[in-house]
């Protein structure tokens, strides 16, 4: 009995030691096995593509006009042998970051007033609420006749489009708070800037990397259509010359490029939101 006793406490600690082990080994494994299922899904659909415009299927769409993957896998490579596929890359980034970072600023300081200042939502809340619904590539003309020239033009359609998810999606947030918090800080001695900076900013950063998050593809959309109706330079402004001279390959170099950027902001903006909230529950589940 004496050594039945002495061995199960160690086949306990065994037990105990080895379960966060089993438990992050599982994880790794459903980690990997759903890369490869998204992998495999994206060269599902390219081999696909390739097999339909290689053939020239005809069904309810006309694949045979469209380019197969191997004319645009030259067409490409073609791209990236040129200054000018650069050129346009880093307009469209220097646009979308000015446009985007004027919107996150701007968005998140006017969501948060308007959720906390009653003066605030009453002057300014209805010019937002009227504006809003505007969408930001209507604004083109006026950008045109408002400001001296295309490159500010550009860039304030692109504001326009990421400061309005950031703006409704943080004034939601800041008024979802529990009033428990703000009342725990006043109760404490603090005052108004203290509930702001420990309450409001903190509780509201949850939704406001999601109006971010939206925000950012938003200005994507908006800053390529801006380019193809008034731009010198950029992706978008490429991809409408390729069209106009019949390069349906260059036209999809371009859509690739658009897409590749904004998954890459996108993944950007949603990895700083993940480090910014690593202090909530779901963040450290999905890390794990």
């Amino acid at each position: 009995m004496s050594t039945v006793t002495a061995v199960q406490p160690d086949s306990a600690v065994a037990r105990a030691i080895s379960a966060p082990a089993v438990a992050r080994l599982r994880a790794g494994r459903a980690v990997w096995r759903s890369r490869v299922v998204r992998l495999a899904s994206v060269l599902a659909a390219i081999g696909l593509w390739q097999v339909l415009t290689s053939g020239d299927v005809r069904l309810w769409v006309r694949f045979d006009t469209l380019p197969s993957v191997t004319e645009i896998v030259r067409a490409f490579r073609h791209q990236l042998g040129t200054e000018v596929y650069y050129l346009d890359l880093g307009q469209s980034l220097i646009r979308i970051l000015s446009g985007f970072g004027l919107a996150a600023a701007l968005g998140v300081s006017a969501g948060v007033a308007l959720g906390r200042s009653r003066w605030f939502a009453d002057t300014v809340g209805p010019l937002t609420e009227l504006t809003r619904p505007i969408p930001a590539i209507a604004i083109v003309p006026v950008a045109i006749l408002l400001f001296p020239d295309d490159e500010a033009g550009i860039v304030f359609i692109t504001f326009l489009a990421a400061f309005f998810p950031v703006m409704v999606s943080t004034r939601h947030a800041v008024r979802a708070l529990p009033t428990i918090w703000e009342d725990s800080v006043r109760t404490l001695g603090g005052g108004r800037w203290d509930v702001l900076l420990r309450v409001v900013l903190p509780g509201s950063l949850p939704g406001v990397f999601g109006g971010l998050s939206v925000g950012i593809g938003v200005a994507w959309i908006c800053v390529v259509s801006a380019e193809m109706i008034s731009g010198r330079l950029g992706v978008g402004y490429r991809t409408w010359q390729a069209y106009t001279i019949v390069d349906y390959p260059g036209v999809f170099v371009g859509i690739i490029t658009i897409g590749a950027l904004g998954y890459g902001t996108s993944a950007a903006v949603e990895l700083l939101g993940r480090r910014v909230t690593h202090w909530l529950p779901r963040v450290q589940e999905a890390a794990k």
